[in-house]
């Protein structure tokens, strides 16, 4: 029986040299993998009470937007900074390959709302840090982290539970 993991392709030295970079398009593009992906991803939150998925940019978009029609919840995009029209609060951050600057709407979440955080892959745990931050200025509480892909080494994991919260993946690849 196939898992999560056997829908992903590897290619190497993407985007820069020494990079195994693990595609989800091809997860994506198999009806039967990305519905067991969705599955996966809100099966621990099922039941749990959650306000909005909050999808971080870009493929966070396309698994969150999925996670939230299944809740029967709204979803929140957070962007690379420039893209969101109207009036946002940013945040910056570092990344695996150089520093970046996250963008939500400032009347995106009302404080109290429980939210869930949604992207494909956990590496340094950097954007998903930076997600966190902003959705807390806004009096978010996060219910948790939910991403396909997890790259231990890169330490991600243990820095988003080092901030107290609850992360789910559903598969792993060592390396980069």
């Amino acid at each position: 029986m196939k898992t999560v993991k056997d829908y992903i392709r590897t290619i190497v030295d993407f985007p820069h040299e020494g990079i195994m970079f693990r595609d989800v398009t091809t997860l994506f593009a198999d009806p039967r993998g990305f519905r067991m992906a969705i599955d996966q991803l809100l099966h621990p939150y099922a039941g749990q009470p959650i306000d909005k998925v909050v999808g971080l940019e870009a493929r966070g978009f396309i698994l969150g937007g999925a996670i939230a029609h299944q809740l029967s919840v709204g979803f929140v995009p957070i962007r690379k900074k420039g893209k969101l029209p109207g009036r946002t609060i940013s945040q910056d951050y570092t990344l695996e390959y150089g520093e970046a600057i996250v963008e939500i709407h400032d009347d995106a979440i009302q404080p109290g709302e429980k939210v869930l955080v949604v992207d494909d892959l956990l590496a340094t745990g950097g954007t998903a840090e930076a997600g966190i931050k902003l959705l807390e200025r806004l009096g978010a509480e996060i219910t948790g982290v939910a991403v396909v892909i997890d790259l231990p080494e890169l330490g991600g994991r243990k820095r988003i539970e080092g901030l107290g919260v609850d992360v789910h993946t559903l598969c792993e690849f060592d390396g980069l």
